[in-house]
């Protein structure tokens, strides 16, 4: 296991383990503690409920306080109806691109830092590096709160996290919540030639996505902004909906998921209020005058904290001071970022490739993009042994 070394070689290894959200990333954690055991560095595991999900935390260094987190996950989105020229679990070269699921999200940077024990081990750090590789952020960071917890119950304070997520190597400080919800409408059935004496839930839940789309257009023109996301402003998306049994039945339920990302928690909070309101002063009224039983009923899924910009985060100050780069983007996407500073870790975002490849067929990171990561963690290495 020792002689997998090279970013590529571990990169390709990595790629291998299909460990789409849907399954079990245990074989691809397995390896990964196999690895680290090589050199004598101790794992601390974690698991889901059900023990199909597996999460490690591991320590280079001493057992002080002040170190840096350096944080990735291990699941990747699924491959299924994407035109793919290759298999996207084996690892593929063409002019200096790397082709496969995972490789800018974000088995990339894990690959780096993986590949760099060797080197970070010889150094004889005075401050601590913590790894902290975990499973299913990509439905909801579902996985994080354990691990972070876990982590703060049983190491020294660390002084900040860097998520690898794909930012282009550009120092991120700012990134949107997400906040997934399931809305399911009762409607009253009947037959389709008595619409007067029915509540079609399909056509009510038709009102209640205009009214959200209503919000989304008013967070384009008015609202809390971030210049520096793209696109500045809190959105809205209708991601599934699903209803109705027969065309000529008047249909009794209807459901659709729908997310904010928004810049702030205030905005989704205040968001779901109004639609709140909404569905039960101006929808439900005459609905339930036709029949009783008619309901709206909104449960919240899944909630990722937005990163705030904080005017003292240590570890943005190392990275300024490591790197050179003097300008904070701020990202649209979410990631574990935000979790780790709401629990009072500083985090930033910094990592090879980029989003725009990220959850796409052909995905595919850089071979400059994963030297330029492993330059920079080769610093921060340098860094803590100083």
């Amino acid at each position: 296991m020792k002689d997998v070394c090279s970013t590529t070689d571990m990169l390709t290894q990595l790629i291998s383990f299909d460990t789409t959200s849907s399954k079990s990333n245990k074989p691809m954690i397995d390896f990964i503690i196999e690895f680290l055991n090589g050199y004598n560095i101790a794992c601390n595991i974690g698991s889901n409920h059900e023990g199909t999900k597996g999460d490690l935390i591991a320590t280079i260094g001493p057992m002080v306080e002040g170190g840096i987190v350096l944080s990735g996950h291990t699941d990747v989105v699924p491959v299924d109806g994407q035109d793919w020229d290759t298999n996207p679990f084996k690892l593929i070269k063409k002019n200096k691109l790397l082709f496969g699921r995972g490789t800018s999200d974000m088995k990339g940077f894990i690959a780096v830092v993986l590949s760099l024990v060797p080197e970070i081990l010889a150094l004889n750090l005075k401050i601590p590096l913590h790894l902290a590789f975990s499973y299913d952020e990509e439905i909801g960071c579902l996985g994080a709160p354990g691990l972070i917890a876990r982590l703060i119950k049983d190491l020294p304070m660390p002084m900040g996290a860097i998520i690898g997520e794909p930012t282009g190597m550009k120092l991120v400080n700012a990134h949107k919540g997400g906040s997934l919800f399931e809305t399911e409408v009762t409607g009253y059935p009947g037959h389709a030639s008595q619409t007067q004496a029915g509540v079609n839930a399909i056509s009510v839940a038709a009102e209640c996505i205009v009214f959200l789309n209503s919000k989304a257009k008013a967070f384009t023109i008015d609202g809390t902004r971030d210049e520096r996301m793209e696109p500045p402003y809190n959105t809205i998306n209708i991601g599934v909906i699903d209803g109705g049994t027969a065309g000529n039945i008047i249909a009794g339920s209807c459901r659709f998921t729908w997310g904010c990302r928004s810049i702030i928690n205030r905005d989704v909070d205040e968001l779901i209020k109004q639609f709140s309101d909404h569905c039960n002063n101006k929808l439900l009224p005459s609905l339930v005058e036709i029949n009783r039983d008619v309901k709206i009923t909104t449960k919240k899924i899944s909630s990722v904290p937005p990163l705030m910009q904080v005017e003292e985060n240590p570890v943005e100050a190392v990275l300024r001071q490591l790197t050179g780069q003097n300008q904070m983007m701020g990202v649209a996407f979410g990631t574990e970022a935000g979790l780790f500073s709401e629990a009072g870790i500083p985090s930033v975002v910094y990592g090879p490739g980029y989003i725009d490849q990220a959850h796409k067929p052909n995905e595919y990171i850089s071979i400059a993009q994963l030297e330029e990561c492993s330059e920079f963690i080769r610093k921060l290495a340098g860094w803590a042994s100083k």
